[in-house]
């Protein structure tokens, strides 16, 4: 039988890369029953806790996992478990992952440069978050208090801000252009080569449910994947696939002549 003190000596000997949770963390919720739990045959770095989708993680997978989608590029949390998009705050990553200070400084970093929402500021070119993804007008606090009246850039041209606001085309000055907008107005239109009926279409559409441009091969099916949102949708009506699977008849969409606003919950 393990002693109480070897037990604790083994716990005190982890390091900083053998993460493990605590068993007696109420806060946690783990794979087996607290209650049926031994403190001194514990194997605390194979200890498993559950996120708030039901997937369980050991703080150092958590950590591996969220560590590498932010070295693809991406700014949230998403678990990677077959069939499950559910999406991780930071704060829960912060604590399930048991982040110590610096690796929470380099994560932090990483989402703000990741960030979509993030553009430089062209008066003093500090980095500004947009809070309002259908708002191109953004105020720059820093600017404003250096200044001593509202600054605000177009998130758009990046120039000093002219015209009325709110807006969401375009802001007063000259050449602020929308250029993913004239991408889907001037783009050709697609001969789908394996799908019948279907004419005037532009071989170019904005995600329907993200806004990312993507582009049809003009080979296969109608339906597409987003490979930034993971939505199917129709190329031709611009409905989800599930929509678009139950009408009678699939119509050709116009020309999108505004970009739809991811709404991430």
């Amino acid at each position: 039988m393990v002693s109480i003190f070897t037990a604790l000596r083994r716990l005190s000997n982890l390091t900083n890369e053998e993460k493990c949770y605590n068993p007696k963390d109420s806060t946690l919720r783990f794979v087996d029953r607290e209650d049926e739990m031994d403190f001194l045959y514990i194997d605390y770095k194979s200890l498993r806790a559950l996120m708030s989708c039901g997937h369980s993680v050991t703080p150092m997978s958590l950590t591996d996992w969220c560590r590498r989608l932010l070295d693809q590029g991406k700014s949230r949390f998403v678990c990677g478990q077959a069939d499950c998009n559910a999406e991780w705050s930071f704060e829960e990553v912060r604590k399930m992952a048991l982040l110590t200070p610096e690796e929470m400084k380099e994560f932090q970093k990483k989402m703000f440069n990741n960030s979509k929402d993030v553009k430089p500021c062209p008066g003093c070119n500090s980095s500004v978050e947009r809070a309002d993804l259908n708002n191109l007008s953004v105020l720059c606090s820093v600017c404003t208090a250096e200044k001593k009246k509202v600054y605000r850039f177009c998130w758009q041209c990046l120039r000093e801000w002219k015209g009325p606001a709110p807006r969401s085309d375009r802001c007063d000055n000259d050449d602020c252009i929308n250029e993913p907008l004239e991408t889907l107005r001037k783009c050709p239109e697609i001969p789908f080569k394996d799908v019948k009926g279907v004419t005037n279409c532009p071989c170019i559409r904005a995600c329907p449910t993200c806004g990312l441009l993507v582009e049809h091969s003009s080979k296969g099916c109608k339906n597409i994947i987003c490979h930034q949102c993971h939505v199917e949708f129709c190329f031709v009506c611009l409905k989800v696939t599930v929509e678009c699977s139950v009408a009678r008849s699939c119509s050709v969409a116009p020309r999108q002549t505004s970009i739809p606003v991811w709404q991430r919950r």
